[in-house]
Parts: structure tokens; sequence; C-alpha cells
């Protein structure tokens, strides 16, 4: 599996927040309510954030056993680093999408601040904003944790750098909990 690419990341935002954006433009000339997400989404991704954290902490502690070789070395559910891996990804994908969407539509109600009495749509898609960013903070932390160390005896990888050549990938880049020997 391939890291994330923080580029593909930036231009899924900026797609989402002109989207964001149009989409306000449009609800508010229609006279339509403003589409951002209910305030309960945060509790909603929060519990993800939380539970993204506590699986990637579990890799996480698993890798850094491996690294001491006074402590007993554990195994590893493969298939639980792997759904954490997944997790991690999906989660940093999931808050750039409401990152972006939400930044839209935080602009256009910027500009219509001091006409309106009632602010409480524009702080809502700052909070859901706020909450992509963590989103996106968490999972690539995660994903970085399911990154396992070089091994002292490993090869060097096909473009010469230190690393292991994988199944299935030209270079020795990107190798996560999987180790296939």
């Amino acid at each position: 599996m391939k890291p994330i690419n923080p580029l593909r990341l930036l231009l899924i935002g900026i797609i989402l927040a002109v989207a964001g954006w149009a989409a306000t433009v449009v609800t508010s000339r229609y006279s339509m309510a403003t589409p951002v997400l209910p305030a309960t989404a945060l509790a909603t991704m929060g519990v993800i954030v939380v539970i993204t954290l506590i699986l990637g902490i579990r890799v996480l502690r698993w890798r850094n056993s491996l690294k001491d070789s006074s402590k007993k070395k554990t195994v590893l559910d493969p298939l639980l680093a792997a759904r954490t891996l997944v997790l991690a990804q999906a989660c940093a994908y999931a808050g750039t999408v409401l990152l972006g969407w939400h930044v839209g539509i935080f602009l256009d109600q910027l500009r219509i601040w001091s006409l309106r009495s009632d602010q409480g749509i524009t702080w809502l898609a700052l909070a859901m904003a706020g909450g992509g960013l963590v989103m996106i903070v968490v999972g690539l932390v995660v994903e970085r944790f399911c990154r396992i160390p070089p091994e002292d005896g490993d090869t060097k990888g096909v473009d010469g750098k230190p690393g292991r050549v994988v199944r299935g990938e030209a270079t020795g880049e990107g190798e996560y909990a999987y180790r296939g020997d």
C-alpha cells in the first residue's frame, strides 16, 4: 500500500472548497438551507479520531517493541495492522473532504457576516473544517505509526536507498506493517 500523497489531499481539498462554495451560493440564491453538517457530526468525527488513534497506538507499541531487544517479541495480527492503515488513510481522506467542503461554505458565509443576525452557520462550518483538519492530522500520524523501520540485515531497494523490496512494489519506499518474507 502506498503512503498518502499530500498534494493529492491538497487538490481534493481545493476542489471540494470550490464545490462547497458553489453549493452555498446556489442554495442561498434559492432560499434553501446552507449545506453544512449538523453539530452532532463533530461527535462522530471525534469517535472516528479516537478509534484511529487507539488502533494506531497499538501498532506503534508493537513497532517500538521490535526495537527493544530486552522485551519479548509479541506478534501483531497483520490483519489488524492493515486495517489500521486503511482506517488512517480513510480518516485523512474523509477529513480532507470535510475540510474542503466546509472551508468553501465558511468563505461564502464570511462575505455576508455583517448582514446576518445569526452567525451560527458560519461558526458551525468553521468547527466542521477544524474537525476535518484534526482528522487529516490524525490520519497522517497514524499512517506513520504503521511504517515498519528497516532491519539491520535488510537489502537495499531497487533505487539504492536502504529498505526492503516488497512484493508488488518497484521501490523500497512505502512499506507498512507487512513483511513479505
